[in-house]
């Protein structure tokens, strides 16, 4: 038996690994998880689904398996909107001296 350290991690898996663009794919990443979940809630096809969200079937296949690079934040809301959902952006203060963040609410 071995042991490991094990470094924690900040929170997110993309700045963990080194992304420089770690928020955006957090940001994609929660995004194509709500789609996803809304696409199961209404037992759509992939197909059924990419017509509605204007993709393609295989597009829209990449998207749910986590490869959302190419598809832009704004073509995932488009697609919430388009599966019944109101997006709201919020822009809010900090409340401590510390860079912003984006955060997607699912309700």
């Amino acid at each position: 038996f071995v042991m490991t350290a094990i470094d924690k991690g900040i929170g997110s898996a993309y700045a963990d690994l080194g992304y420089a663009d770690a928020d955006s794919m957090r940001l994609k990443a929660d995004l194509a998880l709500a789609i996803g979940d809304l696409i199961a809630a209404r037992r759509l096809t992939q197909s059924e689904a990419a017509t509605l969200l204007g993709m393609t079937q295989p597009k829209v296949s990449a998207m749910l398996r986590g490869q959302f690079r190419g598809i832009s934040e704004a073509k995932m809301m488009t697609a919430l909107a388009r599966l019944g959902r109101d997006i709201h952006i919020m822009v809010v203060p900090v409340l401590e001296p510390r860079a912003g963040r984006i955060d997607v609410c699912l309700t």
